[in-house]
């Protein structure tokens, strides 16, 4: 009896391996949407919010309230579109983006995207459903004003130009702040002065 039940157990696991590879693939063809980004006036705006959160399966406000919360600043939903107060840098959000995907999508085990959240007590908890497996998600803390200092209006740095944005403006960065300053070309090495900070955006002016 021991023996048949130990026979059925290997057959339904050889069963369900082979299953498997299946729902791998849609990992394969998992691809999130290059947010398309705008600036208008003093807003930033992602015209394909309402795609990326479809492609993410999760709630807009969910993944609303996280790129707030790490880039320091307000925003709103307008339709299938999310205004952000202020200039926010392309590589800011990308990167917001996929740590998103990391910590709230993606499997620990199987990394596949097939994945949902569910509420334990007050812990949310991800559940893949390829495999099977769950953990808790942890939820970032804000970063405070205090310890947002690596960058400060009226004080002067020595700066890389990593890049150059649409407008011609020099682009650094120092910790999580993005600074743009005119009149640099990319790969120098520049002091300059910061003239203004609004989040974890920065301008500034050489000295």
């Amino acid at each position: 009896m021991a023996a048949q039940e130990s026979t059925d157990y290997e057959a339904l696991l050889a069963r369900a391996k082979k299953k498997l590879p299946q729902k791998l693939e849609s990992h394969d063809r998992f691809k999130v949407p290059d947010p398309d980004v705008m600036v208008e006036g003093k807003t930033t705006v992602i015209r394909n919010f309402a795609d990326i959160v479809d492609t993410l399966r999760r709630e807009p406000e969910h993944l609303l309230g996280f790129l707030l919360r790490e880039l320091g600043t307000a925003g709103t939903m307008e339709g299938p579109r999310v205004v952000f107060k202020g200039k926010v840098a392309t590589t800011q959000i990308v990167e917001r983006i996929n740590n998103y995907v990391e910590e709230y999508v993606l499997c620990s085990e199987c990394e596949s995207p097939d994945t949902h959240m569910v509420k334990d007590g007050r812990t949310s908890v991800l559940h893949c459903e390829t495999c099977g497996a769950h953990r808790p998600v942890h939820v970032r803390k804000p970063v405070k004003a205090e310890e947002q200092k690596a960058i400060e209006a009226g004080k002067t740095y020595d700066l890389f130009i990593q890049d150059v944005g649409k407008k011609g403006d020099g682009i650094a960065r120092k910790a999580e702040f993005v600074i743009y300053i005119p009149g640099t070309a990319k790969g120098t090495q520049v002091k300059a002065m910061i003239e203004k900070v609004s989040g974890t955006v920065a301008f500034g002016k050489l000295v």
